[in-house]
């Protein structure tokens, strides 16, 4: 018998909870990126520009996320504070979503969901600089807006009920600024009711403004992953190297995939030791997981391509890192590079 794969999409979304009135929804999903040039020095290399010299995993999240933007509604791009230079430039992106330009046509020729390089280019939005390693009170208040700040606002006030996932690789700073605007221009009702529409996915904590979010808003969902994370390098304990080494990015990735999957680094932030070191992805594969019907991401608890979390007070809507450790991620190795891969094939004419 054959089965409708649109209606059995649509019934396990049914079953996450994750339908609306309007019908089927993608996550809506923001990323937050401390984001270098997309010729950025490795940081262990020792030479270099300090603004070029910085940790390049970002750039290899960056390439694999794009390849996922099928599956999200893309809401925004942010460049937050990054590099030695302690600077947030939207250059990097749009240099990024210049390669992407690339390969988006050959994409959509597999999913025509797939947004342009334009599209994407309207949704990048610059961060303030300064804010990594600072205290809350540098970093949120009044004169503290930004560009990001402002749109985050705008988005966060669309008549849409739809939760916002933001994943945040980078500072959490744009995205506290705006709750604390929205906070003191707004009643408490109102203020609440946007409060409920954010969902963080926040891997560490760069600045102060990630504590504040957290002790300001008891009700905010939001997931911090301190260690888990560390599942998706390539020397995770337990984990099948080979799967994410340097000869398996070459061969599947950064040769013969078009000038994206050229610019893949070849290392993290030490070159010594090549291959997968994208700390971040997690934030987004969570979402990847649950949009193939693997996990509810409204239940951290459950087992994802993310990881698993666990809720040590219940009167807070936060999780943190669960017991398992970084195997809650690297166990799904396989699965999550064999995706990648295939993905990455999209890129070819």
């Amino acid at each position: 018998m054959k089965i409708d794969f649109r209606l059995k999409a649509a019934t396990i979304f049914l079953i996450l909870g994750v339908m609306t009135t309007s019908g089927f929804s993608r996550p809506r999903v923001v990323i937050m990126t401390d984001f270098p040039p997309v010729d950025v020095i490795p940081g262990g290399m020792g030479f270099g520009s300090a603004e070029k010299r910085s940790d390049s995993d970002d750039v290899q999240s960056m390439i694999r996320f794009l390849l996922y933007t099928n599956d999200f509604d893309v809401e925004g791009l942010i460049a937050t504070s990054a590099t030695f230079a302690n600077i947030a430039n939207k250059q990097h992106l749009f240099d990024m979503l210049y390669l992407y330009d690339h390969v988006d046509e050959n994409l959509r020729s597999h999913d025509d969901r797939y947004p342009t390089a334009g599209e994407l280019r309207t949704k990048t939005w610059q961060g303030r600089s300064g804010t990594w390693g600072r205290p809350v009170a540098e970093i949120i208040g009044e004169g503290k807006d930004s560009e990001a700040s402002e749109k985050i606002i705008r988005l966060l006030e669309k008549d849409d009920e739809r939760p916002v996932w933001f994943c945040v690789w980078g500072g959490s700073g744009d995205l506290a600024q705006a709750l604390w605007k929205i906070s003191k221009t707004c009643d408490a009702s109102e203020t609440e009711r946007i409060i409920r529409k954010v969902r963080i996915y926040m891997i560490g904590f760069q600045d102060g403004s990630g504590k504040w979010l957290l002790d300001t808003f008891p009700s905010l969902f939001a997931i911090v992953s301190e260690k888990n994370y560390m599942g998706m390098f390539n020397n995770a304990p337990g984990s099948d190297k080979a799967l994410s080494d340097l000869q398996w990015i070459n061969k599947h990735i950064r040769k013969g995939h078009g000038l994206l999957g050229a610019l893949y680094p070849e290392s993290g932030f030490y070159p010594e030791t090549p291959g997968v070191w994208e700390g971040d992805s997690p934030s987004f594969l969570y979402l990847v997981s649950a949009v193939r019907g693997l996990n509810n991401p409204e239940k951290p608890n459950q087992e994802s391509w993310g990881g698993r979390f666990i809720q040590p007070d219940s009167t807070k809507n936060h999780w943190y890192d669960h017991p398992d450790g970084s195997i809650a991620v690297s166990k799904w190795r396989r699965e999550v590079q064999d995706d990648f891969a295939n993905r990455a094939d999209r890129m070819l004419p």
